[in-house]
């Protein structure tokens, strides 16, 4: 891919679309952590001041693609809610039903998981606080969208509906880099079988942790 000099609004917006397109296309291939300026600029063919002058670094790209990913799991989970909840069970089953589907539909999701922990060691850093403050009032928003969908189904949850959507994220984001064990754990669980109690299933983990954090916050409401 090769690109004019781009001199109108459009044009320029096109180049920024396209460089989005091709580090989300990249984030398909390998994780966050490979992810490098240069790789990105060749492979969208400009040069790296180019793409430099849409987004300020490598960290500022990466968190628009976790806006973007972020709104495309929150645009879909609607559905995948109302289909998977019995809305006149009780307020347990129904908690466990909501942390049920939360938990399939975000497993499903690696490059939303993997940026989503990559977000306090990586994205935060060599950005500028305006991109950052964008990013937060984006996050806050996604949190009161996830927090409506939750309290929708399990209303007795109440206020605490914010932590449960807030924290769901978060262990779904962390518990995707545990449930990726390297080459040498995965040896060692095939060379003692004894060891492989501490080797987790994510959806089945993270289901586990949402349920509980379900009920315990309707218990305490």
């Amino acid at each position: 891919m090769t690109f004019q000099r781009a001199r109108s609004k459009e044009q320029r917006e096109i180049r920024r679309q396209a460089i989005l397109d091709t580090a989300a296309a990249m984030l398909d291939e390998m994780p966050v952590a490979d992810l490098s300026l240069n790789e990105l600029s060749r492979r969208v063919g400009l040069a790296k001041s180019n793409v430099l002058r849409y987004f300020e670094s490598r960290e500022a790209v990466l968190f628009e693609l976790l806006v973007r990913a972020m709104e495309r799991w929150l645009a879909q989970v609607p559905d995948e809610l109302a289909k998977g909840v019995d809305p006149h069970l009780s307020a347990r089953e129904r908690g466990d039903q909501v942390a049920a589907v939360l938990s399939a539909s975000l497993a499903r999701r690696t490059v939303l998981l993997d940026l989503v922990n990559a977000q306090a060691n990586v994205l935060e850093h060599n950005v500028s606080v305006d991109v950052v403050v964008r990013h937060k009032r984006s996050a806050i928003a996604g949190i009161r969208t996830t927090a409506d969908l939750i309290r929708q189904y399990v209303p007795e949850v109440g206020d605490g509906a914010r932590t449960v959507a807030m924290m769901t994220v978060i262990l779904a984001g962390t518990l995707s880099t545990y449930c990726r064990p390297s080459a040498s754990v995965r040896a060692a669980y095939e060379a003692d079988p004894t060891v492989t109690e501490l080797r987790l299933d994510l959806r089945a983990t993270l289901e586990n942790a949402v349920a509980t954090l379900i009920a315990g916050t309707v218990a305490r409401a």
